[in-house]
Protein backbone atom coordinates (compact mmCIF):
# COMPACT_ATOMS: atom_id res chain seq x y z
CA UNK A 1 0.00 0.00 0.00
CA UNK A 2 1.06 3.35 -0.68
CA UNK A 3 1.19 6.60 1.71
CA UNK A 4 -1.54 8.12 -0.15
CA UNK A 5 -4.08 4.88 -0.55
CA UNK A 6 -3.77 4.69 3.75
CA UNK A 7 -4.46 8.47 3.81
CA UNK A 8 -7.39 8.14 2.07
CA UNK A 9 -8.53 5.10 3.88
CA UNK A 10 -7.67 7.06 7.71
CA UNK A 11 -9.94 10.00 6.03
CA UNK A 12 -13.12 7.59 4.61
CA UNK A 13 -13.92 8.07 8.30
CA UNK A 14 -15.95 10.64 9.53
CA UNK A 15 -14.60 13.63 11.38
CA UNK A 16 -11.37 12.45 10.18
CA UNK A 17 -8.83 15.36 9.58
CA UNK A 18 -5.50 15.82 8.89
CA UNK A 19 -3.52 17.78 11.64
CA UNK A 20 -0.46 17.91 13.80
CA UNK A 21 0.57 15.88 17.33
CA UNK A 22 3.74 17.22 18.74
CA UNK A 23 4.43 19.33 15.86
CA UNK A 24 4.26 15.80 13.51
CA UNK A 25 1.77 14.88 11.13
CA UNK A 26 -1.04 13.13 12.32
CA UNK A 27 -4.56 12.13 11.95
CA UNK A 28 -7.25 13.34 14.50
CA UNK A 29 -11.42 12.28 15.02
CA UNK A 30 -13.50 14.76 16.51
CA UNK A 31 -9.68 16.18 17.68
CA UNK A 32 -8.36 13.65 19.08
CA UNK A 33 -5.79 11.56 18.09
CA UNK A 34 -6.14 8.25 15.92
CA UNK A 35 -2.83 8.07 14.00
CA UNK A 36 -0.08 9.50 13.01
CA UNK A 37 2.73 8.69 9.68
CA UNK A 38 6.16 7.88 10.52
CA UNK A 39 7.82 9.50 7.75
CA UNK A 40 11.24 8.12 10.30
CA UNK A 41 10.74 4.53 8.93
CA UNK A 42 7.55 4.61 6.43
CA UNK A 43 5.42 2.77 9.22
CA UNK A 44 1.92 4.39 10.96
CA UNK A 45 1.40 4.17 14.84
CA UNK A 46 -1.93 2.63 15.38
CA UNK A 47 -3.23 2.85 19.09
CA UNK A 48 -5.47 1.19 21.07
CA UNK A 49 -3.49 -1.89 20.92
CA UNK A 50 -3.77 -3.66 23.82
CA UNK A 51 -0.55 -5.44 24.86
CA UNK A 52 -1.42 -9.19 23.91
CA UNK A 53 -2.87 -7.67 20.85
CA UNK A 54 0.51 -6.06 19.67
CA UNK A 55 2.47 -9.40 20.79
CA UNK A 56 0.72 -11.12 18.62
CA UNK A 57 0.54 -8.98 15.96
CA UNK A 58 4.89 -8.77 16.15
CA UNK A 59 5.03 -12.24 16.63
CA UNK A 60 2.52 -12.95 13.51
CA UNK A 61 3.98 -10.56 11.34
CA UNK A 62 7.33 -9.10 12.08
CA UNK A 63 7.41 -8.12 8.51
CA UNK A 64 4.50 -5.34 8.73
CA UNK A 65 4.53 -4.87 12.28
CA UNK A 66 7.30 -3.42 14.68
CA UNK A 67 8.03 -1.35 17.84
CA UNK A 68 10.43 1.24 19.04
CA UNK A 69 11.63 1.72 22.51
CA UNK A 70 9.47 5.11 22.43
CA UNK A 71 6.06 2.82 22.14
CA UNK A 72 7.15 -0.21 24.53
CA UNK A 73 5.36 0.92 27.02
CA UNK A 74 1.97 2.26 25.18
CA UNK A 75 -0.59 0.37 24.35
CA UNK A 76 0.55 1.13 20.01
CA UNK A 77 2.03 -1.16 17.28
CA UNK A 78 4.07 0.17 14.37
CA UNK A 79 3.03 -0.82 11.03
CA UNK A 80 4.79 -0.65 8.17
CA UNK A 81 3.04 1.29 4.96
CA UNK A 82 4.30 -0.46 1.97
CA UNK A 83 3.48 -4.08 3.44
CA UNK A 84 0.13 -3.36 5.08
CA UNK A 85 -2.48 -5.09 3.37
CA UNK A 86 -5.38 -2.17 3.51
CA UNK A 87 -8.24 -4.96 5.03
CA UNK A 88 -6.14 -4.67 7.66
CA UNK A 89 -5.66 -0.93 8.44
CA UNK A 90 -9.28 -0.15 7.58
CA UNK A 91 -9.76 -2.63 10.60
CA UNK A 92 -7.71 -1.35 12.91
CA UNK A 93 -8.58 2.66 12.36
CA UNK A 94 -12.04 1.75 12.03
CA UNK A 95 -12.12 -0.07 15.72
CA UNK A 96 -10.19 2.82 17.30
CA UNK A 97 -11.96 5.83 14.97
CA UNK A 98 -15.46 4.19 17.15
CA UNK A 99 -13.69 4.85 20.00
CA UNK A 100 -13.18 8.45 19.35
CA UNK A 101 -15.91 9.53 17.44
CA UNK A 102 -19.31 10.97 18.84
CA UNK A 103 -21.69 8.37 19.38
CA UNK A 104 -24.03 10.10 16.80
CA UNK A 105 -21.56 10.17 14.25
CA UNK A 106 -20.91 6.10 14.72
CA UNK A 107 -24.58 5.52 14.42
CA UNK A 108 -25.25 7.65 11.22
CA UNK A 109 -22.12 6.08 9.57
CA UNK A 110 -23.50 2.59 10.78
CA UNK A 111 -26.74 2.98 9.31
CA UNK A 112 -25.08 5.15 6.45
CA UNK A 113 -23.45 1.70 6.06
CA UNK A 114 -26.76 -0.62 6.66
CA UNK A 115 -25.73 -1.33 9.65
Amino acid sequence: MTEDEARAIILSFPETAEGTSYGLPAFKTAGKFLTRLRSEDASLVLTGVGFDERDLLLEADPAVFHLTDHYRNSQAVLARIDALDPAVLRAMIERRWRQLARRTVVKAYDTAKGG
